[in-house]
């Protein structure tokens, strides 16, 4: 639910993934590392021209009771799910259940701006209204059971942050209601609409509308890693509706984009919409090696999925996570290496330092800026320094040395001089000089 798109920016010469079959052997090699040096946990499916050319689980699905990935293990697929929800909608209005200039207020009218919102501004990202999951107490009650009525009280008093049509900007508020203006035309759950509109026709076997996460089930638990894999937090499913409430696996996800790219889910009109460049909804529009692809991304709790198409090509690429600590991109971009014969080595991981709470302690603190308002909190946690920003998600810091330390998802470093209380905080081109407060 956290972005429509990870821009995975990758600079290399174009490349054509034209090869009949994939090298199995160097793309194991490439998980079982991964795995080895605990950089990551998940499974991965390719498929060419309407059939899976390989498939790869790795790690834990539940780390407590060594349960580990296999092929049917299922995943919470977070904004993917935003494929799904305007797949849903585009059949509406082939169907004449609904309008692209249909108005918001038609179905509920308390909403801040429902008189001015349209279906095809929720579907765009352009209708102003604020992304509930923004707000500073969400993490409070994320995992908390709430009924609709709660929702829109919250989504209503969030009110909006720019006129309808003006810019677009992500929100997970629109595809909350799009999912229940679905179920008022349809008069039934979203899960069934998912089932009935989509699950059936393509024959998905492991896709669903998730409810509490139960390993016994093939359902993994999401990690984040300290010292140790750490179960995440686990949003409860009353919540994210259409945004990001589904559960699936890799080989269903390529599935269902198969259909939906070749003609089988919508007209190939309603398509077009969906992947208008810059404006497109529900799918996004990216480079990978200079090949274009069409795709989405996805984030709930520890959970991280990246669905890709190359339509030169006839591929579909599916990576669905459960841990993260390498960059999904990195990941992409040696397997798609390899999918072209190009020059490969498996990766070199640095390994971190071991450092004790007391090494540690003199770090631990309030750090702000004069220049920036947010504050970053450094604190210790499963004997991992954490490090949380104002308003959002604590991040576990793998130490490098005795001042350095790095969360390599995001390529963020951090640097302290405990002598003069400051941090350094670096990621990519920027860097910013906080002081100690408390």
């Amino acid at each position: 639910m956290k972005r429509i798109l990870i821009i995975l920016l990758i600079a290399i010469h174009a490349i054509s993934l034209s090869a009949q079959s994939p090298d199995k052997d160097n793309i194991d090699s490439l998980f079982k590392r991964i795995e080895q040096y605990e950089k990551g946990m998940g499974s991965i499916s390719i498929f060419r021209n309407g059939k899976e050319i390989y498939h790869y689980s790795f790690g834990w699905a539940d780390v407590k009771n060594h349960i580990r990935a296999e092929e049917n293990t299922k995943y919470r697929i977070g904004s993917v799910s935003k494929s799904f929800t305007a797949t849903i909608i585009m059949q509406m209005i082939e169907e004449d259940h609904l309008r692209l200039n249909t108005k918001l207020s038609e179905f509920f009218p308390e909403i801040p701006n429902a008189e001015k919102i349209t279906i095809e501004q929720l579907l765009r990202h352009k209708s102003g209204l604020y992304n509930f999951t923004n707000s500073k107490d969400y993490l409070h009650w994320m995992e908390q059971s709430h009924t609709k009525k709660e929702l829109l009280q919250i989504f209503t008093e969030n009110g909006t942050i720019f006129e309808p049509g003006k810019k677009s900007v992500y929100s997970n508020t629109n595809y909350v209601l799009l999912s229940w203006i679905a179920e008022k035309i349809d008069e039934k759950p979203f899960c069934e609409i998912l089932k009935s509109r989509i699950i059936i026709p393509c024959h998905l076997k492991n896709t669903y509308y998730g409810g509490k996460i139960n390993p016994a089930e093939h359902e993994a638990l999401s990690y984040n890693k300290y010292t140790t894999w750490v179960e995440a937090t686990e949003t409860d499913m009353s919540i994210p509706a259409g945004a990001g409430g589904i559960v699936s696996n890799p080989t269903d996800l390529n599935i269902f984009y198969n259909h939906l790219f070749y003609g089988k889910l919508v007209s190939t009109a309603s398509l077009q919409k969906m992947t208008e460049t810059g404006e497109g909804f529900g799918i996004g529009i990216f480079r990978l090696f200079d090949s274009k692809a069409y795709g989405h991304t996805g984030g709930i709790d520890g959970f991280q999925a990246t669905v890709a198409f190359f339509p030169e090509d006839s591929i579909f690429l599916t990576y669905l996570t459960n841990g993260v600590v390498l960059p999904k991109a990195d990941i992409i971009r040696s397997v798609l290496k390899i999918l072209n014969n190009e020059t490969f080595e498996l990766p070199e991981f640095k390994t971190g330092v071991k450092l004790t709470s007391k090494d540690i302690n003199p770090y631990l603190g309030v750090y702000g800026s004069t220049t920036n308002p947010l504050k970053i909190t450094v604190f210790l946690c499963n004997n991992t320094l954490t490090a949380q920003v104002t308003g959002q998600e604590a991040i576990p810091f793998e130490a490098m040395g005795k001042h350095r330390f790095i969360f390599e998802p995001a390529r963020i470093e951090l640097e302290f001089i405990p002598s003069e209380n400051k941090m350094i905080l670096k990621q990519g081109t920027q860097k910013f000089e906080l002081l100690k407060e408390e």
